[in-house]
């Protein structure tokens, strides 16, 4: 519980006027009198572009397609590493400042390698002797094959380069308010740690190690997702189940559930049941990409594919937060389309309703604040840095701010938490006042979290909780 006083964060000089306002025998201080009014807290669910979750195009998409609130893109190695130990970080800058002047958060993947793209693979790893492998790949779907260069990650001066490079990374950008998820990358096609139909070729499982510990020593607070689920028996793969990471499904609504088939068996969630990691969504986001042939249409009544699955199944079984999709952005969607993909995102990662709320005076004159809130989602919010506000209003005008430790992060679906406070009514002028609650997204531009509550404030995230009275 914590104890402020609420105008500690005003200006100084509309300070100075509420104490002097304070001071006039025309506004005493406040008696044992204290009547708390609660609001209404009837539910409606939060917009599809709350922060840091819903589907997320690629950078800069045409406007007013559909509601977001996080772009993505990738950067290639070769951009970001000069030298060894040199970083030049004005691509990664430029992309974080580009999508925050639209207000929306930063979802990024670093390659090495993508079909039909050269000059990649940082050029003083090539002159110092790293074997690149040239060849035509034929695993492009739906587009044709193109050429590609992958390079041997073995390769002793590669593993050191991508190792301190996440290090560097960490160092500059963990817990930014810009970047909202790091999807691995670095090693395989896309960055998306596979090298099919080319298997040879992936990285070993020590190499896949030495990513996996560079990265939870780099990034504690920005979530990090992997591509593939892996316990201690698979193949391909180093165990992953001992890091903290979430993962990605990049064949979301297409290769995602189980279907009795063998051969499905590399679909995600059949691998994220193999591993044991049905339930790390608990405590680490599920992410991804809508797959290609379903872009759009998955939203659709009828399915466009015999491979479609159901996004809302797909959804509601890995408990996903968020989804990079083209489909929406691409083309405009007719009404029944935006319609059905509106509801179908709402219902992704979180969606808090403030429940109840209460305020009341104690022995000792001061006033607890306590405010029940409910995770009506599918997963919790995740992010570090996200504090919640109380406000106090007069007038629809407000005139005091009460910093809290509240945060939203780990409340559970289903679950419910309460928060408490103490303020001192003394600071405050007699009259009506509003109470009201807020969680200002962390980075200046961005939007702000908004409670699955009717009458929050779509532009401010405002929640009013009651209104109160102090006599004079």
């Amino acid at each position: 519980m914590t104890r402020t006083r609420p105008f500690a964060s005003l200006p100084f000089s509309i300070a100075l006027l509420l104490l002097a306002a304070l001071a006039s025998p025309t506004l005493a201080q406040p008696t044992a009198s204290w009547r708390f009014t609660p609001a209404d807290f009837s539910y409606s669910p939060g917009p599809a572009d709350n922060p840091l979750k819903g589907l997320v195009p690629y950078q800069d998409p045409p406007a007013d397609r559909f509601p977001y609130s996080m772009e993505f893109n990738y950067l290639p190695l070769a951009k970001l590493v000069t030298g060894p130990g040199q970083y030049d970080w004005q691509p990664m800058d430029a992309m974080l400042e580009d999508i925050a002047s639209r207000g929306r958060q930063t979802v990024v993947r670093v390659f090495l390698e993508y079909p039909g793209r050269k000059n990649l693979i940082p050029q003083f790893l090539i002159d110092g002797g790293l074997k690149v492998h040239y060849y035509m790949n034929t695993n492009t779907a739906p587009h044709p094959p193109a050429a590609i260069e992958t390079p041997d990650y073995e390769d002793p001066n590669l593993r050191k380069t991508m190792t301190d490079f996440i290090a560097a990374w960490g160092a500059r950008y963990d817990g930014d308010p810009r970047l909202a998820y790091i999807t691995a990358g670095l090693l395989g096609t896309w960055g998306e740690w596979h090298t099919y139909p080319k298997s040879e070729l992936w990285a070993s499982k020590q190499v896949q190690r030495e990513i996996l510990d560079a990265y939870v020593a780099a990034f504690p607070k920005t979530p990090v997702l992997l591509r593939y689920p892996a316990g201690p028996n698979d193949e391909l793969y180093y165990d992953s189940t001992t890091y903290p990471f979430g993962y990605h499904d990049d064949s979301f609504a297409h290769s995602t559930l189980p279907t009795g088939r063998k051969q499905d068996d590399w679909y995600f969630w059949p691998k994220m049941l193999h591993a044991g990691l049905s339930q790390r969504w608990q405590t680490a986001p599920i992410g991804g990409e809508i797959r290609p042939e379903v872009w759009g249409c998955c939203f659709d009544k009828e399915p466009c594919t015999a491979a479609s699955q159901s996004f809302d199944e797909c959804r509601d079984v890995t408990h996903a937060t968020w989804m990079m999709d083209t489909g929406l952005s691409r083309k405009k969607a007719d009404a029944d389309r935006y319609r059905r993909a509106i509801e179908a995102v709402q219902k992704m990662g979180y969606d808090l309703q403030v429940v109840a709320a209460a305020a009341k005076r104690q022995p000792d004159g001061s006033v607890k604040v306590q405010v029940t809130v409910e995770n009506r989602g599918i997963a919790p919010f995740y992010h570090h840095g996200w504090t919640v506000r109380l406000q106090i209003a007069s007038d629809q005008k407000l005139i005091g701010e009460l910093a809290t430790d509240w945060s939203p992060r780990m409340i559970q679906p289903g679950a419910r938490k309460t928060f408490e406070h103490t303020l001192d009514p003394a600071t405050l002028p007699a009259g009506k006042h509003q109470l009201q609650l807020q969680i200002p997204n962390p980075m200046p531009s961005g939007k702000p979290l908004r409670f699955a509550n009717q009458a929050v404030d779509p532009r401010s995230g405002a929640l009013t909780l009651g209104t109160f009275a102090v006599a004079g």
